[in-house]
């Protein structure tokens, strides 16, 4: 799909993941019809993107999306699940869990764009991205995993928990419900729902929505930083908390863009800033 903006598709090796950039946003698309379920193969091009965009200065911002109109990704792929000994099973679900830590550790935003049903393992995905935007009416969501006999492997039981708390999160594992977006944004695993005519039409609103957080209006690295500060340091101690986010704060005040930041308060001016 060419979007406006965006450079051409570009598949990686493996032919799963597409990437686009354009405009301070990198696009990565899971490109597995018909549900877009995630392989070894899809997690190690996704692996390859999220570096990709971690050491691009020109991204500022990451958008996640499922090809095609009807999901984003319904989760591991389960004849490859079948088929696959237990050994290959524990070292997919590790490299699963060292991609999404990945995307979580990138002082980048990463935003999930939910267009059509996101469930079991496509919810964890979406689960490890920053913030989640959905496109009303188009599918549900959820972690259904129980109903296979297993649990939610790929980060969800841990990341569903901390956006819900832990007694909600135990009462929609166990019961393996899913759910529409109306009631995802209730819960506050979705940020935000849009009203679109089509997938392309949604996904132009989703990459406008990102580039509210890129420069020249935004300052991508405070942004990135705020990131980073709340994703490990609810994860620590408070007072360690607190002295990362003071570290990260001493990094910001030397940047070109606090400089700038600061400067345009004062004369009482727009800031324009470079990402710097």
């Amino acid at each position: 799909m060419q979007l406006p903006d965006l450079s051409a598709p570009q598949a990686l090796p493996n032919g799963r993941v597409t990437w686009q950039s354009g405009g301070g946003v990198a696009l990565l698309t899971l490109t597995n019809p018909p549900a877009n379920g995630y392989s070894h193969e899809m997690m190690r091009d996704l692996d390859e993107c999220i570096l990709r965009a971690r050491f691009d200065d020109a991204v500022q911002v990451v958008v996640l999306a499922g090809a095609g109109e009807k999901f984003f990704c319904a989760g591991a792929d389960i004849g490859m699940l079948q088929r696959a000994d237990p050994s290959f099973k524990y070292w997919f679900c590790l490299h699963a869990n060292e991609t999404l830590l990945r995307l979580e550790h990138t002082p980048k935003l990463s935003i999930a764009a939910l267009g059509g049903h996101c469930v079991g393992g496509g919810l964890e995905v979406a689960l490890a991205c920053d913030l989640r935007v959905a496109r009303r009416g188009s599918g549900k969501c959820g972690l259904p995993e129980v109903a296979l006999g297993v649990l939610p492997g790929t980060g969800g039981t841990q990341r569903l928990a901390r956006l819900v708390g832990k007694s909600k999160a135990i009462e929609l594992m166990a019961g393996g419900d899913t759910f529409d977006y109306e009631t995802a944004e209730r819960l506050g695993i979705v940020n935000r729902q849009v009203d679109a005519a089509s997938e392309e039409a949604f996904l132009v609103d989703v990459l406008s929505y990102a580039r509210r957080f890129t420069a020249p209006g935004k300052a991508p690295l405070a942004i990135g930083n705020i990131k980073r500060a709340v994703q490990t340091g609810l994860e620590i101690p408070l007072e360690s908390g607190l002295a990362l986010e003071r570290e990260l704060q001493a990094k910001l005040f030397a940047s070109a863009d606090a400089k700038e930041g600061i400067a345009a308060f004062n004369e009482k001016r727009g800031a324009k800033f470079q990402g710097r």
